[in-house]
Order: structure tokens, then C-alpha cells, then sequence
């Protein structure tokens, strides 16, 4: 196996056994709160709350404020079962792309069939208003054309494809269930369909420039994150519905107005959250009630067995991983493999 392979497999294999120890069902439902979303978890009755730096391979906390840094497992729309990520991982922390997609990939190995993501963004579509709720149906992602992807590196074909298509990431059925969710609520005026979320890296907010070139391609709203987790679960047989906050208006040449913050995002967050978790209990109520969760197919099961066999049947995972080391490493490492390998020959005699 991989290397890169093992680390969600190893923390879905601990929050199964948390799982299990506390009698809960796998999650169907996965969640991921932007920036100051996080009482989205609210929503869910019979919380059972796991500190990220608890779950092996994760790190030990989110670095950006609104990011709470937990798991919580619980309910939504009486029983099904649901997993909430109460803050993301983004590459401008230092993460490499892996870790970011790690929670999405964990979300698989543990039966996730359904992702609804969420985040904070800047709005480009001059129509927009601040407070307004997008339902993103396209992305254009230009740090992943150029390289910065989860999907780079060796394929797990467990989870998906080598190749896999993203023209059919978005299904216009799951924003007829948005649309639906919001006309039951009373929501309409805020609430605005097919949107473009053009992902960048940050964590600088975006030039005037940049900010015109988005706008030249039909770009809805921008942002730093939320592509490479959609294109994880999609590249893992997960259904992906897509809700963007409108948190601020981009600045383009010619306009006037206050630089954009992150004070400014988490202000606009705090005035929408309430609407933002009735509208995601609303969207789970009529994925139940319209039967779409229980026409949706399981997902094969993941092997989570991380164990190698190698010589005298040791598990060679560590040693695999040791050869990317420098030679000095090496030359440990096959010190330690010859000296196991006398011992287990004396052993046997």
C-alpha cells in the first residue's frame, strides 16, 4: 500500500472504533463549515464531539479563527446519520494537499454518500448582495490546473478513478432540492442559483485586477478553499452540493470601498448563520423525504487494513517510507532490518 494511502485509513479505522464504542451508525451525511459556519453542527441532535489533534493523521487544530477544529458525529432531520467538520484545512496554512483532502477521504472510509460543503467567499457577480446564500454549480479552479491537486500522486483505486471526469461534479437535481429548502423557509431573496466559485490559494485577498479577470470568465463568487475537497468526494463517488456565503463585494479597478478582512467575513457569517442551519436541515428534510438518500447506493467498503506484509512477515510500511529518507536513514534502516533478520533466524533454529 501506498504511504499516502494510509493516513485516512488509520483515522477512519479510530473514529469507526469511536463510533461503534459510543453505538452510533455510520455517517451518511458529511458536512464542512466555512469560516464562522460552525454552528451548523446545531443542527444535529445527540452530538458526540472528537477533537482533531485526538484523530490520528489530522493536525492537531485549525490556525484560521471560525475554524473550531472538531469532528462532530449526531442527527439530522430526526435520524439519519451525520458527520460535521467544524473547520477546514486550506494549502495557505502550510498544508499540503493531501491534508486538505484527508477529512473528505476519511468522510468516505466511513460511508459518507452525501457532502455538503459550505463556505465564506468574496462576491463577484455585481448582482450579489452581501448575505446572499449561492448554490454553486461550476468552478474554475486555476491553482489545480496548475498543479496544486489532491489527485496528484498515486491513484487509490479503492476510492475512484486515475481519470476522473468533473463536467458532472454538480447535479442540477441537488440545487432543485437548495431551491426547494429555501422556498419552504421563506428564503427566496437571498438566495441565488448557479453560481462559478473560482478557487485561488490566498491567503492574500484577491487584486483588482484578478478580480476582473474572474468577472470576465462569469465568475459568481471567489475563495480559498472548497474545490479541492468537492473534487476529492467527487473523485470518490460522493454526491457534492455546493453553498457559498456571500461575505463582502470583490474590489474591482474603479471601485470604491473598504479593502477586504476577515473581520468583515466573520461579521457577514454572524448575521447569516441562523438561516444558513435551518436551510441545511431544511435540504436533509427533503433529501429524506423525496427518498434520495435511500435510493442512493452504498459505496463499496474501504479496506482499512493498513498492515504490510514484508520480510519475516514484518510490516514494512515504516521502511517503505524510510527509503525517501536521507542515506544515512537508509543505511539505519538496513542495519535494523539485517539485525531483526539474524534475530528471527536464531528464533527459528
Amino acid at each position: 500500500m501506498d504511504p499516502s494511502f494510509i493516513p485516512y485509513r488509520r483515522a477512519a479505522k479510530y473514529l469507526k472504533a469511536r463510533l461503534a464504542n459510543d453505538d452510533r451508525e455510520s455517517p451518511e451525511i458529511g458536512i464542512i463549515c466555512g469560516s464562522g459556519l460552525s454552528g451548523l453542527s446545531h443542527s444535529m441532535t445527540e452530538h458526540m464531539s472528537i477533537k482533531y489533534g485526538d484523530i490520528p493523521g489530522f493536525p492537531a487544530q485549525c490556525s484560521v479563527p471560525g475554524h473550531k477544529g472538531e469532528l462532530v458525529f449526531g442527527n439530522l432531520s430526526g435520524d439519519i446519520p451525520t458527520v460535521c467538520l467544524r473547520g477546514r484545512f486550506h494549502s495557505y496554512e502550510g498544508h499540503d494537499m493531501g491534508t486538505v483532502a484527508l477529512p473528505v477521504r476519511v468522510m468516505r472510509c466511513l460511508g459518507v454518500k452525501f457532502l455538503i460543503v459550505t463556505n465564506a467567499a468574496g462576491g463577484l457577480d455585481a448582482t450579489y448582495n452581501v448575505g446572499d446564500v449561492v448554490s454553486i454549480m461550476d468552478h474554475f479552479a486555476l491553482p489545480m490546473l496548475a498543479g496544486k491537486n489532491p489527485l496528484i500522486g498515486p491513484n487509490d483505486d479503492e476510492l475512484g478513478p486515475r481519470f476522473p471526469p468533473s463536467s458532472n461534479t454538480y447535479d442540477q437535481k441537488n440545487q432543485a432540492v437548495f431551491l426547494e429548502a429555501a422556498v419552504n423557509l421563506g428564503f427566496e431573496n437571498f438566495v441565488r442559483k448557479d453560481g462559478l466559485y473560482c478557487f485561488v490559494s490566498g491567503p492574500m485577498y484577491e487584486s483588482k485586477a484578478e478580480c476582473n479577470f474572474f468577472s470576465s470568465i462569469n465568475g459568481s463568487a471567489v475563495g480559498m478553499s472548497t474545490v479541492p475537497e468537492i473534487i476529492t468526494a467527487h473523485h470518490c463517488g460522493m454526491k457534492v452540493m455546493c453553498l457559498s456565503l456571500i461575505t463582502n463585494k470583490v474590489i474591482r479597478k474603479g471601485d470604491e470601498g473598504p479593502a477586504a478582512s476577515h473581520e468583515e467575513v466573520l461579521e457577514a457569517v454572524e448575521k447569516r448563520a441562523e438561516q444558513m442551519q435551518d436551510l441545511v436541515k431544511e435540504i436533509v428534510n427533503i433529501l429524506r423525504k423525496n427518498g434520495t438518500l435511500s435510493r442512493m447506493k452504498e459505496l463499496p467498503p474501504v479496506d482499512l487494513d493498513t498492515k504490510e506484509s514484508g520480510l519475516f512477515g514484518i510490516n514494512v510500511s515504516p521502511l517503505r517510507t524510510s527509503m525517501n529518507a536521507p542515506i544515512r536513514y537508509k543505511v539505519a534502516s538496513a542495519a535494523i532490518v539485517a539485525v531483526v533478520a539474524v534475530l528471527v533466524s536464531r528464533l527459528k533454529q
